[in-house]
């Protein structure tokens, strides 16, 4: 084969990727711009962006970096705004969005904020994280009372698919939840709204409690959870990811596409390990096309946004609700594996969790804020015990 066309294995791998990134966790974006507010068409316009972002600027990055850049939109983050308090008006929510992205734009150009994010003890944002994915769970039982049928085929399902095809496994269980919800006669008309592409653009308006209450929370998440890891799974490949140039282009990507109703665009993890593989593209410099092709399967994506958000949305709230702790569990493990780490994190992380999945909100900052707040104080005290003791 020409060396200028890429194996058939790149393309499978990239449509796998892109299948499982967007497949696999569109029901919680959906959910969480809803439940902020969001009309059928700001929904639509939002992931419509957000496959956009990811599209583009991973097929920018991939070709002026020379390696497979797989980006993503942020899924803790969509839990992040799912347990956020509504309220906010969608020029606020805009707003959050337009702000976090600048702030992982200036950790990328400012070297020394690199390095104190870089400090950040993981338990602590993992324990934020965990917090903020419990209820979601917590929810796929509560279901149960009500619809104990379709808890027990989705969980059925997961649990064979997660020991036989771990990679499909979420969308085994979609596939499922979808099939029984049409065989039940459960599926709604799909609602009014544009099939195809479209952007429906709104003027930010900054509120520096939602900034500090869901902005920061989500910017924290989103370097943690998604970019971090990414990260490490380019240098695992062999690849030298720095950190600055790939922190400031999800950073523009994510504040180009927020207008538009997107939260956040980043580095993928579990995605991108698919497409930085051998088995992706033998060839270990021309494995930057993979994240080429990744990126125009998300363009295609953006293409038909709105008609598959319009039929997330005709599907019964149980349902949603269902396949969104169903697709948390595993980050949610994740997480609280990252939270119990070392011994002298634990007492902080736990604080940070129980504060997160409490729900509290106070002065107008939001349970993942106080989360936060509660473990680096709780490290805090720690640390200025600790030279008292020893004298």
């Amino acid at each position: 084969m020409p060396r200028a066309f890429p194996p058939p294995t790149a393309l499978s791998s990239a449509f796998l990727a892109a299948l499982i990134g967007f497949g696999g966790t569109v029901p919680l974006v959906v959910q969480a711009l809803r439940g902020l507010g969001a009309s059928v068409e700001q929904t639509g316009s939002a992931v419509t962006a957000l496959c956009l972002g990811i599209g583009l600027a991973g097929i920018a990055l991939s070709a002026r970096l020379r390696m497979p850049v797989v980006l993503a939109w942020s899924t803790p983050g969509a839990a992040l705004l799912g347990a956020a308090t509504p309220g906010l008006s969608w020029p606020t929510t805009i707003g959050v969005f337009l702000a976090a992205s600048l702030m992982m734009m200036t950790l990328g150009l400012v070297p020394v904020l690199g390095r104190l994010a870089e400090r950040i003890p993981p338990a602590i944002a993992s324990a934020m994280l965990a917090g903020v994915l419990l209820p979601f769970c917590l929810a796929l039982f509560r279901i149960a009372g009500v619809d104990p049928l379709l808890v027990m085929v989705l969980l059925v399902v997961f649990i064979a698919a997660r020991r036989r095809v771990p990679l499909y496994a979420l969308l085994i269980a979609l596939g499922a939840g979808i099939a029984l919800t049409l065989l039940r006669g459960d599926l709604a008309g799909l609602p009014a709204g544009a099939t195809f592409g479209a952007l429906i653009a709104t003027a930010p308006a900054f509120d520096v409690n939602a900034i500090l209450s869901i902005g920061l929370p989500l910017f924290v998440v989103t370097l943690v959870s998604q970019n971090l890891p990414g990260l490490v799974v380019l240098k695992a490949a062999g690849y030298e990811a720095k950190a600055a140039p790939l922190l400031i282009g999800t950073g523009l990507a994510s504040a180009a596409a927020a207008p538009f109703g997107a939260h956040a665009v980043n580095l993928a993890a579990i995605t991108a390990a698919i497409c930085t593989s051998e088995e992706a593209h033998p060839d270990h410099d021309r494995r930057w096309t993979v994240g080429v092709i990744y990126g125009g399967f998300y363009l295609l994506l953006a293409l038909f946004a709105p008609g598959l958000v319009r039929l997330f949305l005709a599907l019964p709230p149980s349902v949603i609700a269902a396949l969104t702790g169903l697709a948390l569990i595993p980050a949610l493990t994740g997480a609280i594996e990252a939270m119990l780490g070392p011994n002298q994190n634990r007492d902080p992380a736990m604080l940070t969790f129980l504060a997160t999945a409490s729900g509290l909100t106070l002065y107008g900052l939001g349970a993942a804020f106080w989360g936060l707040a509660a473990g680096f104080a709780a490290l805090a005290i720690r640390v200025w015990l600790k030279p008292h003791r020893a004298r």
